[in-house]
Order: C-alpha cells, then structure tokens, then sequence
C-alpha cells in the first residue's frame, strides 16, 4: 500500500513503488492502530529472509477517529486486495471515485494509480495484502509466488480476470469475509515468530474468494489494461512528476521495454505530440507547479528542478507553451 503521490525510475530504469510514510507516521503517533509485516519501505515489522516470498505487505489499520492524512495517488508493484471492515472510506482510481461500505473489497493491478481518502482517511479498520506477481510493466506475464496452490486452470482464470478488470470495488460475500477476518486475527498476533503457513493458506483462501466473486458477477473485461499502448499511457501519466531527470528517448522508451520508433508511435498516437514535444510540456507542467508552490525559489532553480538547463530557454519555452513569462504567471492571482 504506497502512500507518497509519485512514481518514480531509478538509474536501472524501473518503475519502483511507493512507501506508506503518511501511514507510518500516523502509527508513530499513536493515531491508530498498526498491525503489519512488511518489505521494503512498507510498514508494519520486516518480513525476513525467505519468509511469504511474493508479499510485499500484507497488513492491517484499526482508526477509531478520523485521520489528518490520507494516501493521496499512488501505485504498488504488485496486485492490492484490500478489504473495508468497519467504518467509511473514500477511494478513487483515475476512472472513478468510490465510498466504500463495510464489507466492500477493493482489487487494483500492479501500477494502477489509486487513492485512499477525501483528502483524510476517516474512522475505519482496513485490511489488505500485496502480492508481487513480477511484473514492471502492465504487459509482462504475470508469475505468481510459488506457495500460491490453486489450481493451474483456476490461476489462469484468476490472473485473466485480474489483469483486465476495469471495475475495483466490489461486495465480499460471506466466505471471502471470513477470509479476510482469520487474515487480521493472524495480524494482531503478537508472536515474534509468526505462523507463516497459515499466512500461506489464509491467502490463498483469500484468492479463491477473489476468484469465485468475480466469476459470480461475471466481470466485464478489457484487454487493453494489459497492451504495450497501455504500458506507455501510465509512464507519459507519471512523466510529469519526474520531468526532471535528464530523459533521451531511448530512456523513455526503455522504460516501456520499446526502442524509439515504437514509443514514439504510441507516444503520437496517445497525446497527439511527440515524445520530445510530450516531454517539454511535462517540465512546462511541473515548473508551473513549482512556480505557485515555492514562491521563494528562483526562476533559475526553477528551471533546473523542471529539467531545463538554463533560465534562458525555459523563459521562451515556458511562455510559448503558456503566454507568459514564468514571473508574470508566477504573479497572476490564483485561477
């Protein structure tokens, strides 16, 4: 479960996930309730060693109050189930705002942007875990954990249904409930050893359930979430909050697993501009941002934060894209 509203790329180039720091802070101070295990960045005590190898976290929040923070957009490596208890939440994907119910369920697919909160998480007890099923981008072979023990044809279906499910919310019926209740209880134990096991078999109950609902509700499916095409339309989505590293198009397009001439196809066919043109207006976009959130800040700190490499150039580009001079826009009474 990520928390900080960014993705961003490392120097390898990969698409790395977000940590909980608005969660753990929260639990620092004593605001709620925190039972979790964890790896990574992700909160909750470390899962060590060979442990629940494929879970990134799986955990647990108990809020009897509402919340200053929330988990503003954010993405996870690997597919999110999490499950509302008690209380009320409010959750969005790009597509759509959710308030969910006790007893609705939430699925969201490896990097699939997604938000907790109103901006404020309320008085709520959420469960969830997140599986890393190995992929970097949405077009890549999903590969489960090896403890996962469902049938192969039941796997297939499951990971189909996963993978091209536009709809995240959904009602848990009584068995995937009860799954998710023997999950928190397994959370609250205070041992220092923790059952894996039961973890294993807890979760793999919980996929069942997944799969078994889904089939019941007959989910509507679209192939496109798992496309090439898709894979460049969430990394020109993140471009703007990274704009600012030295970007090539070969970089951009290894980002995607494309060379050149393919990313910069899907790049035209997306936003209508080319990936250099897309990549001015990124910087544009996030100088702008700059420019109203740090009035102190100099227009050539600015520009080089945005990923321009002098004052000069980004004043002319920033007021052909704009019509105005980074000072004058800077300026102007907020709209």
């Amino acid at each position: 479960m990520g928390a900080i509203p960014q993705v961003f790329f490392n120097d390898a180039d990969r698409l790395l996930a977000d940590t909980c720091e608005p969660l753990k802070a929260a639990a620092r101070a004593g605001a709620l309730r925190l039972d979790a295990w964890g790896r990574g960045g992700y909160p909750g005590r470390p899962i060590r060693g060979h442990a629940l190898p494929g879970v990134r976290s799986v955990g647990m929040w108990d809020a009897t109050a509402r919340q200053n923070w929330g988990l503003d957009w954010h993405r996870n490596e690997g597919v999110e189930l999490t499950w509302l208890q008690r209380g009320r939440a409010a959750f969005a994907t790009r597509a759509r705002r959710y308030r969910l119910r006790p007893g609705d369920f939430t699925v969201t697919r490896p990097w699939q942007p997604h938000r907790i909160g109103d901006p404020h998480v309320g008085a709520s007890r959420l469960v969830w875990v997140i599986l890393d099923v190995a992929v970097r981008r949405p077009d890549q072979r999903w590969r489960w954990p090896p403890w996962i023990v469902l049938d192969r044809s039941d796997l297939d279906r499951l990971t189909l249904l996963l993978r091209h499910n536009a709809q995240p919310v959904w009602r848990a019926d009584r068995p995937l409930a009860h799954a998710f209740e023997r999950l928190a209880d397994l959370l609250t134990d205070p041992a220092a050893n923790p059952p894996w096991s039961r973890y294993k078999i807890v979760i793999n109950e919980l996929l069942v359930g997944v799969l078994e609902t889904l089939e019941r509700q007959r989910v509507e499916l679209d192939p496109q979430l798992s496309t090439t095409e898709h894979t460049v339309e969430l990394f020109l989505q993140a471009l703007p909050r990274h704009a600012a590293h030295p970007w090539t198009i070969d970089a951009m397009a290894r980002q995607c697993g494309l060379h050149a001439n393919r990313f910069g196809q899907l790049c035209r066919k997306l936003t209508n501009l080319t990936p250099g043109q897309h990549l001015t207006r990124s910087r544009v976009e996030l100088a702008a941002r700059l420019l109203r959130e740090q009035p102190d800040w100099s227009i050539t700190r600015v520009a080089l934060a945005s990923g321009f490499q002098s004052s000069q150039y980004f004043a002319t580009v920033f007021r052909r894209c704009t019509g105005l001079s980074p000072s004058a826009y800077r300026a102007r009474p907020d709209p």
